[in-house]
């Protein structure tokens, strides 16, 4: 007989997590509200599973913090969390029976708490293991602390304390003060009861509040791609790497890889933020990239993460939504320059030509090579001076970047590089460059751009020089189309100030242009729009409306344009360096 399959109730996850969430408000408001705790309110939240004795208000505001905590992991349906919220509601029963003789709260907490079994099908997200382990020796070196700072606390004012507690009633003392309770010592004083009562409870609080960020907070894996993996991913380029200008970037070595169940087609993704965030299409024979797909999918699944692509093509999104049910925004145009069609000639090129043309009279020259052909120094003085002009401390780029330069690997790049001697005389061998282009390999007859970089100092228009010099060479080197720079929103750009624009599609230009002041957007159409290329949309794929704030977020973070670090710690762990690597940004300011 064949066995019937679970029922599914997807409404359990939210509906814990709300309840959860509401407990938690209310334990929180009676702990820190005086007034709230004779309310009726009040006594209709002490029906409720989860609040705590009157006498250990701070008890409630750790149980109101935690339970506010575990409700948007309840809601992740994260499985740990299921474990705490199953371990604390019989306790929660049991003090409601013993303690304050509450049997319909104690009969609602065993509700509850038979609700989540039956259904703890519905709780299945992992989480990752360091992350547990951290937030054991986070437990424990604090309780230390707390233990060491609280006897302080406790023996700061001997001259109030109430006869002679032994030290096992001192001792005593402070770790019921970490749970918000009081201990044996008595004090004359009832200002220092208070300090000594409320300290031992803050720390115990600050214990609580920290270990469980530390065991319910999203999994942030240390995405590193393995040589085997790489390898992989460059059989699958080497065969179909024609199809998308962005599959290089699938090499960078801080992604992680998931491979179809043929193995003929890969996705290269990082986590950030809880969101499972792959960029460009899948590499590899598009009649594998479904269960690529659904792998990815299925992982982001496993562990309750947002499945997000940013900088997909049109096919590429056709595929991700049929496959997913998932939809697709446009946010952008790739610029595409052909370069059997490229000429200076013109009048549409005049400002273009006259810029080429002052920045070579300045004394410019450029050098276009396959990175295979320069010289172990070469490359170590073009990462160095890529490395000196780098705009931020924190390297950039995740989607349309690889991040190192130079790396034997990588021989079939190109790199174009602009000289120039010092006033004085020659100058030394490498200190004459002033800008970097670096382009990856898309497909046999195409390259992308990776790398753009300039001396500060540097003459207005060596930028425009570079590329007219890397697009007039790109047919010497097999070179037939040149991917440039992405240009976020530019059909909003493009189309917003032209002539009977409407309303809406002119207050989004307006914020457009409003936001160019501190990000590259109408700078970088404006400057790809020079050289007259194809302009070929890109898309983010997402699953839902209410997902692309964070999705927007954690792209943010992935491309480094957003530090969430402490100073002085990194945002992610840093994998091992390899021969060549160098931080890397695709865009860089025009002129």
């Amino acid at each position: 007989m064949r066995e019937r399959p679970p029922i599914s109730r997807p409404w359990v996850p939210a509906a814990a997590g709300y309840a959860s969430l509401t407990i938690g408000i209310l334990d929180i408001v009676k702990a820190v509200v005086p007034p709230f705790r004779g309310t009726r309110v009040s006594e209709i939240a002490g029906f409720l599973p989860g609040t705590v004795t009157s006498i250990a208000q701070a008890a409630s505001l750790v149980m109101g913090i935690l339970l506010v905590m575990l409700a948007h992991a309840l809601k992740r349906r994260k499985v740990r969390a299921w474990r705490t919220v199953v371990l604390l509601l019989p306790l929660s029963a049991l003090i409601e029976l013993v303690h304050m003789h509450r049997i319909i709260g104690a009969a609602i907490s065993m509700l509850v708490f038979a609700v989540l079994v039956v259904n703890r099908r519905e709780f299945h997200a992992l989480s990752d293991p360091r992350t547990r382990w951290r937030a054991v020796w986070n437990l424990l070196l604090m309780f230390v602390l707390d233990v060491a700072i609280g006897w302080v606390v406790v023996n700061t004012h001997p001259h109030t304390i109430v006869g002679d507690p032994s030290l096992s009633d001192r001792l005593q003392h402070v770790l019921l003060g970490l749970v918000g309770l009081e201990g044996p010592v008595v004090y004359s004083s009832g200002r220092t009861a208070d300090l000594v009562y409320f300290s031992l409870t803050g720390l115990g609080l600050l214990t609580a509040v920290t270990t469980a960020y530390l065991a319910l907070r999203p999994e942030k894996p240390a995405a590193e791609l393995s040589g085997e993996q790489e390898e992989a991913v460059r059989e699958m380029l080497a065969r179909h790497g024609a199809r998308d200008s962005l599959g290089y970037f699938a090499l960078r070595r801080d992604k992680s890889v998931i491979f179809s169940p043929s193995g003929k087609a890969a996705i290269a993704y990082r986590v950030v933020a809880g969101v499972m965030l792959a960029s460009g299409d899948p590499v590899g024979d598009i009649e594998a990239w479904p269960g690529a797909i659904r792998r990815f999918l299925d992982e982001a699944t496993r562990h309750a993460w947002v499945p997000a692509v940013i900088g997909c093509s049109e096919a590429g999104g056709e595929v991700w939504t049929r496959e997913g049910d998932l939809s697709a925004l446009e946010i952008g145009d790739e610029a595409v320059v052909e370069t059997a069609g490229f000429t200076l000639q013109g009048r549409a090129m005049r400002n273009v030509r006259q810029m080429v043309n002052r920045v070579e009279r300045a004394g410019y020259t450029c050098r276009v090579r396959r990175v295979g052909a320069l010289s172990e120094t070469e490359r170590r003085l073009i990462r160095e001076a890529a490395d000196s002009w780098r705009g931020t401390e924190t390297e950039r780029g995740f989607s349309m970047a690889l991040g190192r330069f130079g790396d034997p690997a990588d021989d079939e790049c190109v790199v174009v590089t602009a000289h120039r001697s010092c006033e004085d005389g020659a100058a030394p061998p490498g200190e004459d460059i002033r800008a970097v282009l670096h382009f990856v390999p898309w497909g046999q007859d195409g390259i992308s751009l990776d790398l753009m970089r300039r001396d500060r100092d540097a003459d207005p228009g060596l930028n425009e020089l570079l590329i007219v010099k890397a697009l007039q060479a790109a047919p010497e080197l097999g070179v037939s189309r040149v991917s440039l720079n992405f240009a976020m929103f530019r059909a909003v750009l493009a189309r917003g100030e032209r002539l009977g624009a409407g309303p809406v599609l002119r207050a989004w230009h307006a914020v457009l242009v409003f936001l160019s002041r501190w990000f590259q957007i109408e700078s970088l159409y404006r400057f790809n729009a020079k050289f007259h290329p194809l302009w070929v949309p890109r898309f983010v794929v997402y699953p839902a409306a209410r997902d692309l704030p964070r999705i927007g977020i954690a792209a943010l973070q992935a491309e480094a344009f957003i530090n969430v670090a402490l100073p002085g710690v990194p945002l992610r762990r840093r994998r091992r360096s390899r021969p060549g690597d160098v931080p890397g940004e695709r865009t860089a300011l025009p002129g």
